[in-house]
């Protein structure tokens, strides 16, 4: 006998549905439903990353291809460390792949952070005085990367939250200025319109090229992306 048609609803009914609770308000059941159906979320517990995060770099190295072996990369707000974790495959940090450089990964945040092999990780508030001098001497040198995925509290009030998100981009540029190497990549969160205004013509002089990517990680309905910028003129 051919095999019966089938009616589609299947694969609808494979998505999770939470049930609201008492005392739960509804963006959280709604934040929880989405969490429970996301397929990055899946990947990375299938794969072992800390977080949905860890596809964003993959993502934005897979374009960019800044994570090569031998790099010296540093992950400003590391927490919880998925972006750590991908870096230390592709620089080759635990020197894995024989006859590649060796990379080195260092981690920074104002937490303390779970251990992560292949990464050397420090509580430290980045945008303190003598910061710089720290990261290069943890390094012993300047950086080839600088990259963050940090964003500040959600306030509620989107103007708001966009102020506090380019505040931290424009402190970790300036302290990707004080500690890369010429040829160096930067890499950081922001939002909608990206990096804008004075930053903006900052990095184009600090840079040789400069743009925006959004990376198929990041959710449809969030107005992230990230400023990658290439070619630090030291």
């Amino acid at each position: 006998m051919p095999p019966k048609k089938s009616s589609g609803r299947g694969a609808r009914d494979l998505r999770v549905k939470v049930k609201s609770a008492r005392g739960r308000k509804l963006s959280s059941t709604l934040w929880l439903e989405r969490q429970l159906n996301d397929p990055y979320v899946k990947r990375a517990k299938e794969e072992g990353y800390r977080g949905r995060a860890a596809f964003k770099i993959l993502e934005i190295d897979d374009k960019f291809r800044f994570l090569v072996p031998g790099a010296r990369v540093v992950d400003l707000g590391c927490a919880p460390g998925g972006w750590c974790q991908v870096a230390v495959k592709r620089v080759n940090a635990l020197g894995e792949k024989s006859g590649k450089k060796v990379g080195t990964i260092l981690g920074v945040d104002l937490q303390e952070v779970d251990p992560i092999a292949g990464t050397e990780i420090h509580q430290l508030d980045f945008m303190e005085d003598g910061a710089d001098d720290k990261v290069k001497g943890w390094l012993g040198g300047e950086a080839d990367v600088v990259m963050s995925d940090m964003a500040a509290a959600s306030s509620g009030h989107k103007q708001t939250d966009h102020l506090r998100i380019m505040a931290l981009c424009e402190a970790a540029a300036y302290l990707a200025f004080d500690v890369l190497s010429p040829g160096g990549t930067f890499v950081a969160k922001v939002l909608a319109g990206g990096a804008e205004g004075d930053l903006q013509q900052i990095l184009k002089q600090k840079f040789e090229k400069v743009v925006h990517f959004k990376p198929p990680a990041s959710r449809s309905d969030s107005s992230e992306k990230f400023v990658v910028a290439t070619g630090f003129r030291g």
